[in-house]
């Protein structure tokens, strides 16, 4: 599944790097202390987030995540944005919480 799809289905708001959206996600990590996600957190994977500063976009691009998914309605700042533009990453946000938006992704990914 591709981060377009997940966007579609999930009612994300794309904020940076909607033309990178055909990346394809392979799973999800849920976590907002940026040395677990590096640690745990998997190549392709999206990263469901509350975290909105710039150096989330650093841990994703060591990552090579799919895409960042700020939750709880969280929005990037000016810096976070500018930075995941600079190295292409996709930046969506979601009302939702991040269990919701874990569990509903996961039900997306595993049909």
């Amino acid at each position: 599944m591709n981060l377009a799809l997940l966007a579609e289905k999930l009612d994300l708001k794309v904020r940076c790097d909607g033309d990178r959206l055909d990346r394809e996600v392979s799973g999800g990590y849920v976590g907002d202390l940026l040395s677990d996600v590096m640690a745990n957190s998997k190549k392709d994977d999206v990263w469901i987030t509350c975290q909105s500063h710039q150096n989330i976009v650093a841990v994703s691009v060591l990552k090579e995540h799919a895409g960042i998914i700020l939750v709880l309605g969280k929005e990037p700042d000016k810096d976070t944005l500018e930075k995941a533009s600079r190295e292409g990453i996709p930046l969506l946000v979601t009302k939702l919480s991040g269990f919701e938006a874990a569990g509903r992704i996961y039900n997306l990914i595993n049909v």
